[in-house]
């Protein structure tokens, strides 16, 4: 195969941080390359620079032997097309729109709608998805926003495709979708740069596996050459540590919800869990997962029933009512509901717990930077200080941020929706620790997640949602991925 583009000594830093360093590796046509490594490790800003969004401090990027173009939209019409792990997207603007945004197709004076339509719907059914493709796209859920973004690249006839964690918010069907997808672009000879930190992805696709570790190349490997120890020893530079035996410390009721019903989303919904419980929730995309979350955490408003916490009844509708209680959501979403980037990392921990660094309504800075500081320590979240921006951090590290909002609050009951998106493998074993020594402590934990093996590693028990309402439980006795795929997938002749 032929190379396609080649990164000679890459360095880029930000301000006293060295977020690259002299990383030079090649792509070939028609290859499924993964870039593998720790939170932090480079693999955002190395995307950041093969795509134009970041220029390099030192070295260069040569696509087909010559200088890549600068900027964004000149590298998209050279054939490199990126889709980042949180998606760009244009809110107001529909399906359609955010496809052919700056590429529409003209009859005349005016633009082919009908072309853009079409063409829009034919990305789509080969991704083996539907999308309202009138509705705004702020409108959709995080996976469908997902599957635009992939429409985007695939109408632009890309020949270098970058995917940054793309599954992170998809179904396990619409990852089989994207699999075969990514299949037929590498039989036509695209080359497909792949970031994720779920490795079962990484040795199904890939042909050669690139690790950064700190910033540095560390190896280029056949995909075969290794398995799933090794490359985790690579990427992580030591043993990981284990999560040792599971013990049961659930004690009386400290949530419970009874008939639960937001018209749309899930109906009659009950279900209890413990102190010192971890419950999960599993179940296909637009199975009410997150909009269950959100109704007990206050921001959705059920239609009917009623969530109890230790006891009492919460006010439906209130965020105010819930943090009282005790309860704490870390949400799916963190850009538009978990963090405000442009604020430093101390605030975004503190946001929710500002009585715990206040004294007569005056914030105590010293206070409040050594608690998100401690948060770092237990988290390992990479920054150049807590008083760095949040957007300054990489994607997987200002989940990090947004967990360790959650667990600042030491809650009594703990929200989490999709807790380790874009973490990876060693944070992934950190976060789960810390989740199940915060329920040895007493909390309620409920987690919604769409990785069937963290639900499998981390609960007690799992509930499964299909189509809105609760179609079964698996204690942790029954535990296999077998048994929870009978329970959230259709029943066969349902719709």
């Amino acid at each position: 195969m032929a190379d396609l583009l080649r990164t000679e000594g890459l360095g880029r830093s930000f301000g006293g941080v060295r977020a690259l360093d002299s990383v030079s590796l090649t792509i070939r046509e028609g290859e499924v390359h993964a870039i593998c490594g720790e939170n932090g490790a480079g693999k955002s800003t190395l995307i950041r620079i093969v795509c134009g969004a970041l220029r390099p401090s030192e070295g260069r990027v040569l696509w087909r032997g010559s200088p890549l173009p600068e900027g964004v939209h000149r590298c998209e019409q050279a054939g490199v097309c990126a889709i980042h792990q949180e998606p760009v997207s244009f809110p107001e603007l529909s399906a359609v729109d955010n496809v052919f945004l700056g590429w529409e197709p003209r009859r005349g004076p005016l633009l082919d709608a009908a072309a853009m339509r079409r063409r829009t719907r034919e990305a789509l059914e080969e991704l083996g998805e539907t999308v309202p493709l009138d509705r705004p796209v702020g409108e959709l859920a995080m996976a469908q926003r997902q599957m635009v973004a992939l429409a985007r690249a695939l109408v632009r006839e890309c020949r270098l495709l970058i995917l940054d964690e793309p599954t992170a918010a998809l179904s396990a069907r619409e990852v089989r979708a994207l699999f075969r997808s990514v299949r037929r672009l590498r039989e036509r000879g695209v080359a497909v740069l792949y970031v994720s930190h779920r490795l079962e992805e990484v040795f199904a696709l890939a042909d050669r596996i690139t690790v950064l570790r700190d910033g540095r190349l560390v190896e280029t490997m056949e995909a075969r050459a290794t398995d799933r120890e090794g490359l985790i020893r690579r990427m992580v530079g030591r043993e990981l540590t284990a999560l040792g035996a599971w013990t049961e410390s659930a004690g009386g009721e400290a949530l419970r919800l009874e008939d639960l019903t937001l018209r749309g989303a899930f109906e009659r919904v009950s279900l209890t869990v413990r102190s010192g419980e971890v419950v999960g929730l599993s179940g296909l995309v637009g199975a009410g997962r997150t909009e269950l979350l959100e109704a007990v955490y206050g921001l959705r408003r059920p239609d009917a029933g009623r969530v109890v916490v230790g006891g009492e009844p919460l006010r439906p509708g209130s965020v105010r009512s819930a943090l009282a209680a005790g309860v704490a959501l870390v949400p799916e979403d963190r850009q538009r509901k978990g963090l405000i980037a442009s604020w430093p990392v101390a605030w975004n921990v503190s946001m929710a717990s500002l009585a715990q660094v206040s004294r007569w309504g005056w914030i105590r800075f010293r206070v409040e930077d050594a608690n998100a500081e401690e948060m770092a320590a237990a988290l390992r979240i990479k920054c150049a200080g807590v008083r760095a921006a949040a957007s300054s951090l990489s994607g997987g590290n200002q989940q990090k941020v947004v967990l360790a909002k959650g667990l600042r609050l030491a809650p009594r009951v703990l929200l989490l929706d999709e807790p380790t998106r874009g973490v990876d493998v060693a944070a992934k074993r950190e976060v789960h620790q810390l989740v199940r020594r915060l329920a040895s402590q007493g909390a309620a934990v409920l987690a919604a997640s769409s990785d069937m093996t963290e639900l499998l590693a981390l609960c007690d028990r799992i509930l499964a949602l299909r189509g809105g309402r609760v179609s079964g439980e698996l204690p942790r006795s029954e535990f296999s991925e077998a048994a929870l795929l009978r329970l959230i997938l259709p029943e066969e002749g349902s719709a």
